[in-house]
C-alpha cells in the first residue's frame, strides 16, 4: 500500500508498507525531505514495523519519536507527518494529483444562490458525475453567511443589516460568520472526492485542502500559514477563514467534501462592526482587543488588483494539479436556483438556530 502527505509548511512524506496478520510489515518511509543522522531513517523504518495496522496517527507518530536517536533533526518533516502517511496508505487515498480538475469562474450571482451551488456541485462529485471543482465566486450583493450551527440573532445586527442592504444567509457548513462585499472579498470552494483526504483527521484535512493556496499567497510575497482549527493568517493578521461539510454519496457510497474560503482582500471594517456582532468572547482568544485589527486584507499586503491575485491562485493551483476552465451546467443550475428558492432564502432554514 502507498500513501503520500505533504507535511502543511514542510516536505513530502512517501510510505510503503504492507500489512500481514493485521500488522505493518516492510515500511519504507521517502521523500524530499531532510534527516540526521542518516540512521534516523532505519530507526523509523523500524519503528513501523510490527505495529497493528489499527493504530491512529498519533500513536504512530510517538512510536516513531521513541525510536529517533539522540540529537535527530527533521527538517520538513515530523513523526505525525510519518503517521498521517501511512493512514493514507492503509485507507488507499488519492492523491491532488489523480483527478482532472476543473474550475468553475462565472459571473455575479446572489448569496443565496451561491450556498446552493456548493451543495449541488459536492453532491454532483460525491455522485460521480462532476470532477472534482475548484469554484471561483462573484458576489452579486453584500452579504453575512452565517455558519450552519450560529445563532442568527447572536451573530447579526438586523437592523445594521437592511441599513446597509445586506443579505443574511445561512450555508450548510459550520464555522463562524463571514461578512462580503462585491470587489472586497475573495471566495472559493473545492468539492473533492472524501477519498483525497482519506487517512486524515478532520484538522487535518483543513491544513491539507490549503496547503496550495498557502503557496500561492508566497508566490505573491505574502507569507501565510494555517492557523488550527480553519483560518489562514499572516504576521500582519488573519486573512482568511474556510469551513467544511461531508456529503454523503448516493446509497452510502463514498462521497465527497466541501471546503470553501473566504479571503477579506479589502473591507469596510466600520460597516462589518454595524452588521456582525462580534463578542469580547470571541476576540480573546485572537490576541487582540479590536476586531478591526483581526483581519489584514491582501489588497494592501499585495499590492495586487483583486482580479491580479485571484489569476496567480489559479495559475498556482493549474501548475500544480492541473486545471481545466468548465462551467456549471443547465441542469445544476436548475436544481440550485430551486434550492436556493426552497430552502436558502427560507426563514425556516435561515432562522434555523434563531
Amino acid at each position: 500500500m502507498h500513501g503520500e502527505y505533504k507535511v502543511p509548511g514542510g516536505k513530502l512524506v512517501v510510505v510503503d508498507v504492507d500489512v500481514v496478520d493485521g500488522v505493518l510489515r516492510h515500511a519504507r518511509v521517502a521523500g524530499d525531505f531532510f534527516l540526521e543522522p542518516d540512521e534516523a531513517l532505519d530507526a523509523v523504518n523500524g519503528a513501523l514495523e510490527g505495529v497493528p495496522a489499527d493504530t491512529d496517527a498519533a500513536g504512530l507518530a510517538a512510536r516513531i519519536e521513541a525510536a529517533l536517536p539522540e540529537g535527530t533533526v527533521m527538517y520538513g518533516l515530523t513523526a505525525e507527518g510519518v503517521g498521517i502517511a501511512v493512514r493514507r496508505a492503509l485507507a488507499h487515498a488519492t492523491d491532488w494529483t489523480d483527478y482532472d480538475w476543473q474550475l468553475v469562474h462565472e459571473g455575479p450571482q446572489p448569496p443565496a444562490l451561491h450556498m446552493a451551488l456548493d451543495e449541488v456541485l459536492t453532491a454532483e462529485v460525491a455522485a460521480g458525475r462532476r470532477p472534482p471543482t475548484l469554484r471561483v465566486w462573484e458576489w452579486a450583493s453584500p452579504a453575512v453567511i452565517i455558519g450552519s450551527f450560529q445563532s442568527l440573532r447572536n451573530e447579526v445586527d438586523s437592523e445594521g443589516a437592511r441599513r446597509h442592504g445586506v443579505d443574511v444567509v445561512r450555508r450548510i457548513s459550520g464555522g463562524g460568520a463571514m461578512f462580503v462585499e462585491p470587489g472586497n472579498t475573495i471566495t472559493y470552494s473545492l468539492s473533492v472526492p472524501e477519498a483525497l483526504v482519506q487517512g486524515l483527521s478532520f484538522q487535518d484535512s483543513y491544513a491539507y485542502l490549503d496547503d496550495w493556496v498557502l503557496g500561492a499567497l508566497g508566490d505573491m510575497g505574502v507569507r501565510a500559514w494555517y492557523q488550527p482549527l480553519n483560518d489562514i493568517a499572516t504576521d500582519q493578521g488573519k486573512i482568511a477563514g474556510a469551513a467544511q461539510k461531508r456529503i454523503v454519496g448516493p446509497d452510502g457510497a463514498p462521497g465527497a467534501v466541501l471546503h470553501h474560503v473566504t479571503m477579506a482582500y479589502d473591507i469596510d471594517a466600520d460597516k462589518m462592526l454595524e452588521v456582525l456582532r462580534i463578542g469580547k468572547e470571541k476576540l480573546s482568544d485572537k490576541g487582540t482587543k479590536s476586531a478591526k485589527k483581526r483581519v489584514d486584507p491582501l489588497r494592501r499586503q499585495t499590492g495586487l488588483p483583486r482580479e491580479a491575485v485571484i489569476g496567480r491562485m489559479v495559475d498556482s493551483f493549474r501548475a500544480r494539479y492541473g486545471l481545466t476552465q468548465g462551467k456549471v451546467t443547465d441542469g445544476e443550475l436548475a436544481r440550485a436556483q430551486e434550492l436556493a428558492r426552497t430552502k436558502f432564502t427560507a426563514p425556516e432554514w435561515v432562522a434555523r438556530v434563531p
